[in-house]
């Protein structure tokens, strides 16, 4: 794993005899010590707090029994002996590196000496290259190189491979050894690739597994640190796919994918193209506001019911309102929900973020009214700032009804004749398949929110390809798929609800470069300055607007028995995989 370059080199014919200088002894004072080092100073240390112990003692009883201090006895004088010798040792311990330094250092006079000797050897080589030609009795190899950097080898595509210096190679050896924790290499080193490489390297040691294949170069960690990644060793790579354009609201937009999921992007194009013939659809934005619920416990169920009717009570709202948004200029508090579980009081916040997707917006606003409340409540004791009744990054019901983040609606009207050429099926395939599969079939299930074929798969893709959390795609996937035939049943409307779609379009991993560019291209990169939270609004549409295109096609697969064939066919490599492993 560790390749070492080493320099060969020949012995250069010397022009004059050469000055012989003793080598270094490479013996430490330590070494004439008759016990092990650690051994040596944990007896002395031991006698030294020892005998100080014991003379203090002995001191005290004199002052007590009025006994002069000058006269001592046999044992008193061997404590003072020991006090001073291992006084003497201790400080000779703690100063034994500059000790040894100056001992061991050779004199100024041979430095100078060995300085004086090296240039005139440089004189003399240059004379003589002018007077005696190579091959006669003048050497004319090259001096021995510097040892070169130890080379940690790996096969990534072009990836250079890592230089290790004397200096890193001290440091990868301390976290090795766990004297350095791996966290603080960042600020430490103040470099944060560096600190990467090292850990990186550190890491293969200490695991005695190989990261090649994990790339290291061409990443700036510096936009990470502090915000979306702690303790880096690289970043994986995704393949990102473009579906589209997608016809959503009269605007064409061209829909980044990331997805290792071979006919997922292929499938939501074949879609986007079905709703373009068709005239395009429509998304609405039906309620837009992140929640937060912490949670709170009483001595009494009475007391928690107080608290409830005191913050559902129109009256309060108006200063629950000055309270909570002193957290940020776009944080706007919407509605207070309660829910009581014996004498523990579930207080769900509802409020606008802006174009962030808000979580870390609306806790603090959270923070802000429990702090107010304490005030008026001195006996609530806050158990938690979140209490799952949010609820983030779990199916749960209350998103599903209530709705968490942007809910969006989309519908779209194809055509008869779409449905037939483009879409390989039949309107009345479709709406019996839907029937049967997105709704009896999840009831079957008893699935929450997943009355769908697969928003899942083009809400998580999209999300890694704009920097969004992929963990929110729990929730963000609720939707449920509806498909009726319309106009005499020669054409099909199909739509899309999706009341927790939760997305930002700044803060977290928006910011780094790939995912920046993404924004960049649906239009809605960083926040919207005329309008706060449009651009954000604007990629929840059409995040539904891509997954009606996928909802469209695989159904249309489903119906058309092609499901298998396509996925042989674009999911399946044709690559010797046992031949490109052993590569």
């Amino acid at each position: 794993m560790e390749a070492r370059r080493r320099s060969s080199t020949k012995p250069v014919q010397s022009l004059k005899p050469a000055k012989t200088i003793p080598l270094e002894d490479s013996t430490k004072a330590s070494d004439a010590l008759p016990l092990p080092l650690y051994l040596t100073n944990a007896v002395f240390f031991t006698l030294f707090f020892s005998v100080v112990y014991f003379l203090l003692s002995r001191w005290r009883e004199k002052i007590r029994t009025s006994t002069p201090l000058h006269v001592v006895t046999f044992s008193e004088i061997v404590a003072i002996f020991t006090l001073v010798a291992s006084f003497i040792y201790l400080l000779g311990f703690f100063g034994i590196d500059f000790v040894q330094s100056l001992i061991l250092r050779p004199s100024a006079d041979v430095w100078n000496a060995e300085d004086d000797e090296e240039d005139h050897e440089v004189l003399l080589r240059k004379d003589d290259v002018r007077k005696v030609p190579c091959g006669q009795a003048l050497d004319c190899s090259l001096p021995p190189l510097p040892p070169a950097p130890i080379v940690t080898a790996q096969k990534v595509f072009d990836e250079k491979p890592v230089i290790i210096t004397e200096e890193d190679e001290e440091i990868i050896n301390s976290v090795v050894a766990g004297k350095v924790p791996s966290y603080s290499l960042e600020s430490k080193l103040g470099d944060c690739k560096r600190a990467a490489a090292i850990r990186r390297e550190a890491l293969q040691r200490l695991t005695g597994k190989s990261l090649t294949g994990l790339p290291l170069d061409g990443f700036d960690y510096e936009s990470i640190l502090g915000q979306c990644c702690e303790m880096p060793v690289g970043y994986v790579q995704i393949p990102v796919g473009i579906a589209g354009p997608l016809l959503l609201n009269g605007i064409e937009y061209s829909v980044p994918m990331a997805t290792t999921e071979g006919c997922l992007v292929a499938s939501t194009n074949r879609g986007c193209k079905a709703i373009h013939l068709s005239g395009g659809a429509t998304s609405i934005l039906l309620r837009d506001g992140m929640t937060r619920a912490p949670v709170v416990r009483f001595a009494t169920a009475k007391r928690a019911a107080d608290l409830k009717l005191y913050l559902e009570d129109p009256e309060n709202f108006e200063t629950l309102c000055l309270v909570f948004n002193r957290s940020s200029r776009f944080a706007k508090l919407q509605s207070v929900k309660c829910a009581i579980a014996g004498k523990n009081l579930y207080m769900r916040f509802m409020s606008t973020t802006g174009d962030a997707m808000g979580m870390n917006m609306i806790s603090k606003g959270v923070q802000n009214v429990m702090d107010f409340l304490q005030a008026d409540f001195p006996d609530m004791d806050v158990i938690g700032i979140s209490g799952n009744f949010c609820s983030d990054k779990k199916p749960a019901a209350v998103n599903w009804i209530e709705g968490r983040g942007k809910s969006v609606v989309c519908e779209a009207i194809i055509k008869g004749d779409v449905v037939t050429k483009v879409l390989k099926t039949s309107v009345e395939a479709l709406v019996e398949l839907n029937m049967l599969k997105n709704l009896a079939g999840s009831a079957m299930a008893g699935a929450l929110g997943g009355f769908n074929a697969h928003a899942s798969n083009i809400v998580t893709a999209v999300y890694i390809a704009t920097g969004q959390d992929p963990a929110q795609n729990v929730e963000s996937s609720h939707c449920i798929t509806m498909m009726e035939a319309v106009n005499d049943g020669k054409d099909l409307h199909i739509s899309v609800t999706m009341p927790s779609i939760e997305v930002g379009t700044v803060g977290g991993g928006t910011q780094l470069a790939s995912q920046s560019a993404c924004l960049n291209l649906l239009g809605v990169k960083g926040a919207n300055k005329e309008s706060p939270g449009a651009n954000s609004r604007m990629l929840a549409t059409i995040v539904a607007g891509a997954v009606l295109a996928g909802e469209l096609s695989l159904m249309s697969a489903l119906a058309a028995g092609q499901l298998v064939k396509s996925h042989m066919k674009y999911n399946r490599s044709s690559k010797d995989v046992t031949t490109a492993a052993s590569s």
